[in-house]
């Protein structure tokens, strides 16, 4: 479903872009204005992220997110709301992002049922490893849900082959070690490692971790087909409020 999607995007534009939000942050009533703002600037995709008390992927901008989500009264049960009227208000598709342990504590076949029946496409669990998620994997594909595996630049190629043999819709590319919101160097050794995880599979790449002006978007265009921003929409937000969100995405394109 999502590989499809975003093949028939990229015949319109050279590189599609994808945001993210912690749902519940800094409410769920600014959640869907941030969510209606991103559509409306022309994001193609979306990660929902449901907060969790140790992100551990996740660098200090969306940890923050996350601990003042959950402080605020954000729960599964709120965020699958939230996420299914989000995925009947806007026509793009929508992923959650979350760690493995809401999955296992909601139970990983339940949690993906609520998915399918709450129109999300896919997920990423960025703590979850492809060789433990047989049950995750399975379970989507039971319901033609996307499962989104990750490559990290420490990834050797042969694994890279092996977890995409487990994955749809596309690859997320972590574009250097650590967690989210760091600066990330957009040169040469980041260009060997994209042309290597093309090589590694036929699906779409995504580019996370670091993304966060127009200048970065353009170096990853012709070496990835979807810029992943997070972390710069959350300080923009924190700084300017939810309203500076929309002019921000347009400078991206």
């Amino acid at each position: 479903m999502l590989e499809g999607y975003i093949h028939d995007q990229l015949k319109q534009r050279d590189i599609l872009l994808m945001t993210h939000i912690v749902m519940g942050y800094p409410s769920f009533e600014a959640s869907l204005e941030i969510v209606a703002a991103m559509v409306d600037a022309g994001v193609d995709l979306m990660e929902l992220q449901i907060p969790f008390s140790e992100p551990i992927a996740d660098g200090p901008v969306i940890l923050a997110a996350n601990q003042r989500a959950l402080e605020r009264g954000a729960t599964v049960a709120k965020c699958i709301d939230f996420a299914r009227d989000a995925a009947a208000r806007f026509d793009i598709p929508f992923l959650f992002m979350s760690y493995y342990n809401i999955l296992y504590r909601y139970g990983v076949a339940r949690f993906v049922d609520m998915m399918a029946d709450s129109r999300i496409q896919g997920a990423i669990v960025p703590d979850l490893p492809p060789e433990e998620g047989g049950d995750y994997i399975a379970a989507m594909a039971g319901r033609n849900l996307d499962p989104i595996h990750i490559y990290a630049p420490t990834t050797p190629l042969e694994r890279m082959k092996r977890i995409a043999d487990v994955s749809r819709g596309f690859i997320y590319c972590v574009a250097r070690k650590g967690v989210t919101g760091a600066e990330t160097d957009f040169s040469t050794d980041l260009e060997y490692y994209l042309a290597r995880c093309r090589q590694a599979t036929q699906l779409p790449l995504a580019v996370g971790f670091g993304v966060k002006s127009r200048a970065d978007i353009d170096f990853l265009r012709g070496k990835a087909d979807i810029a992943v921003v997070g972390s710069e929409t959350i300080r923009l937000m924190d700084r300017e409020g939810t309203g500076a969100v929309a002019a921000f995405i347009r400078t991206l394109r």
